[in-house]
């Protein structure tokens, strides 16, 4: 067995990606503090094809020395768009159809292998703040709370990891 080279990936251009299809899910990146995990959601979202990345509160944007080191030009195909408030963002895309999806512990959540989601439906995934998950207010505006299984002595994953889970999850499961 091989690796292939560079040339034999078959990747688009910044321009074809732009014009392909996309996945109906966004990323709401809820006050998230750390560049490189903003950096690797944008990576992600490239991979997989997101329809576009929401920058909430204080997390950080392009350009930025920082988010380029993970996202390695991903800043450049998913299109983006800074929010300063979660909860409006939340508000707004309930309104235009998106089901409000929060990533996080909570009472009543629904285990990730048991998130059956629907292939018509829109879908906006929220990943909170580092140390405080996805705020309260936004909480109270989900119509589901995900909850990635996890057994050992830490409770949390870190958020770059949890947005490749829960993409590549929602990947298996629907027909794209």
């Amino acid at each position: 067995m091989r690796k292939l080279k560079m040339d034999e990936l078959n990747r688009v251009s910044v321009e074809e990606f732009k014009t392909l299809p996309k996945i109906p899910v966004v990323l709401v990146l809820d006050n998230v503090r750390s560049l490189h995990n903003v950096g690797s959601a944008f990576r992600t979202g490239d991979a997989f094809r997101v329809e576009k990345i929401y920058l909430c509160g204080i997390t950080g944007t392009p350009p930025n020395k920082e988010i380029n080191k993970t996202a390695l030009g991903a800043t450049d195909s998913v299109a983006w768009e800074h929010v300063p408030d979660t909860g409006e963002l939340a508000q707004r895309l309930k309104a235009d159809g998106y089901q409000i999806i929060a990533l996080e512990q909570a009472e009543g959540s629904t285990m990730l292998q048991d998130f059956k989601p629907d292939p018509e439906q829109q879908y906006a995934f929220v990943f909170g703040n580092e140390v405080f998950g996805v705020a309260e207010e936004v909480m109270s505006l989900t119509d589901t709370v995900v909850e990635i299984p996890q057994f050992g002595t830490k409770h949390s994953l870190n958020i770059s990891v949890t947005v490749g889970v829960v993409v590549w999850d929602y990947l298996t499961k629907v027909e794209f």
